[in-house]
């Protein structure tokens, strides 16, 4: 076999070729200047395998390969029903692959394997399916103006689209941003997360053998500062979307600007979780721990504030912390009883640490958790579910998001001063209010400044509902019918019947 693949055996015993080149024009490749990542297991540290690393150069000649195919008639002419349909075969084989991409996702990324097989994988392949439907339905509208004039406009594909897609979803994320763009009529640059690029590599093997054109769909690795930075700035690509933390957005940004490229951007959050006094308290509770515990807490819409009525404090308190210590079983993420596995790395397992020590020294009561989970065999990046309370609005714990198994609750009085501390953030992704009387519910949710808020429930997204968020939360939306203007720029077309004198009405000034 050659060294663009290596056989491998997970803990799990599954056998499969790991693709380790960038997948490049259908074909598998070496980077230019041969460097390498190496990709860890969270469970027990050791070394997966070592792949190929982008460099500016191997962007620029992915960057040619999508701007040809987008030129191609191969692509560019293709029936609409064809690319829905050549979607659907996309969608068909990841079907068919599901328990290796599963496997590779838990043994690269730590989560628990019921979960990428059962809901990830799910999600991937239903969120392909929903844009294939969409691949023939893309239309525009006749604007009527007079008799003498046929106005109309037509949805056009913007171009070279380069996503760059983090490490706590790689399969999700990839499919949420492959979905809108190909079945629009784009062409795509995609850069997987340094931390998880296997899944990613794999997919590549099924996207040659479903049958798209070369150029396409292209997937490289590397690392953020070089190969995302080459293609965030590179003049040749049309759109950006990211998805990632807050500060590198911004960065993602100023590097967007060199060109005024399109952006889409989901970033970060700290979405807060409101109990009133007459919600339903059990249901609150098992919610209340899916918000924040599920996906070992890397999630971006994560509802790691809590925030509960008075009248409940000490009963939801409590509830809860028994529900965390029953539910959230922490271990092997290939074992069928495991709920958390690892953080996906070292640098992410430290970072939830540091918090954990900051909550201690601000003062903050540390009721369950708040340190590292060592039985699980003495290695791996597993942290025991943390709950801190009395938490005061100013401290870093309540500020920051940590995105990891950690939630800090806190309590109010009134209605008023629920909504007042659920804006007090500069993220605006998430909000989950949870209440027995539904006008609250929804004049809650009117006045939360979120993307999506949640009413008696948290974190139960779907793929046909648009997702994102505002102030420093992002900017565009992805999924639902949304998620297609995203990858779609409007052309107007005019056609006038004899030639006329321009008013100055009808004159454009700039």
């Amino acid at each position: 076999m050659s060294d663009l693949f290596v056989e491998l055996t997970a803990p799990n015993g599954r056998k499969y070729p790991q693709p380790r080149g960038l997948f490049i024009n259908n074909e598998f490749v070496k980077s230019k200047a041969g460097e390498t990542i190496t990709s860890i297991n969270p469970s027990d540290e050791s070394e997966i395998a070592s792949v190929y690393a982008a460099g500016p150069e191997d962007v620029d000649m992915a960057v040619a390969a999508a701007r040809k195919a987008f030129k191609d008639p191969s692509w560019r002419d293709m029936d609409t029903t064809a690319r829905g349909e050549l979607m659907y075969k996309f969608a068909q084989l990841i079907e068919e692959h599901k328990e290796t991409l599963a496997t590779i996702e838990t043994w690269d990324n730590g989560k628990p394997y019921s979960v990428a097989l059962n809901e990830d994988l799910g999600e991937v392949i239903g969120t392909i399916k929903y844009y294939a439907g969409y691949a023939n339905k893309i239309h525009g509208q006749v604007i009527d103006t007079s008799p003498a004039k046929l106005a109309y406009t037509i949805r056009e594909p913007l171009g070279v689209c380069g996503q760059i897609i983090p490490w706590n979803y790689p399969l999700a994320m990839a499919a949420w941003k492959l979905g809108p763009a190909l079945c629009t009529g784009n062409t795509v640059v995609l850069k997987a997360a340094e931390q998880t690029p296997l899944s990613i590599l794999y997919l590549g093997t099924l996207v040659k053998e479903a049958g798209f054109p070369p150029g396409v769909i292209n997937f490289i690795n590397g690392e953020g500062r070089k190969a995302g930075a080459a293609l965030a700035q590179h003049l040749d690509v049309d759109k950006i979307a990211f998805t990632g933390s807050t500060g590198t957005g911004k960065e993602i940004m100023k590097m967007a600007a060199v060109n005024m490229k399109n952006i889409t951007l989901e970033t970060g959050g700290k979405s807060p979780l409101v109990v009133f006094d007459d919600a339903d308290l059990d249901q609150a509770v098992k919610w209340a721990h899916i918000g924040i515990m599920y996906n070992q807490g890397q999630v971006c819409t994560a509802t790691s504030r809590i925030l509960v009525q008075e009248g409940i404090y000490d009963k939801f308190i409590e509830a809860f912390k028994d529900y965390v210590a029953k539910t959230s079983v922490v271990g092997d993420p290939f074992k069928d009883e495991t709920f958390q596995g690892p953080q996906v790395t070292k640098t992410q397992f430290e970072r939830v640490l540091s918090y954990i020590e900051s909550g201690k020294s601000e003062g903050a009561t540390l009721l369950a958790g708040g340190e590292a989970y060592k039985n699980v065999g003495g290695k791996g990046f597993f942290i025991a579910p943390t709950i801190f309370t009395d938490v005061k609005d100013n401290m870093k714990i309540y500020r920051e998001e940590v995105f990891g198994p950690f939630v800090v609750i806190g309590s109010f009085k009134t209605e008023e001063e629920a909504i007042e501390r659920a804006n007090d953030t500069t993220y605006g992704l998430g909000a989950a209010v949870f209440t027995e009387n539904i006008a609250k519910g929804h004049r809650m949710a009117r006045l939360i400044e979120a993307g999506m808020v949640w009413i008696n429930s948290s974190n139960d997204s779907d793929i046909r509902i648009p997702f994102g968020g505002v102030k420093q939360s992002g900017i565009g939306r992805e999924l639902g019918e949304a998620g297609l203007e995203a990858y779609t720029n409007k052309k107007a077309r005019l056609s006038t019947s004899r030639c006329r004198q321009l008013t100055n009405k009808s004159r454009l000034s700039t």
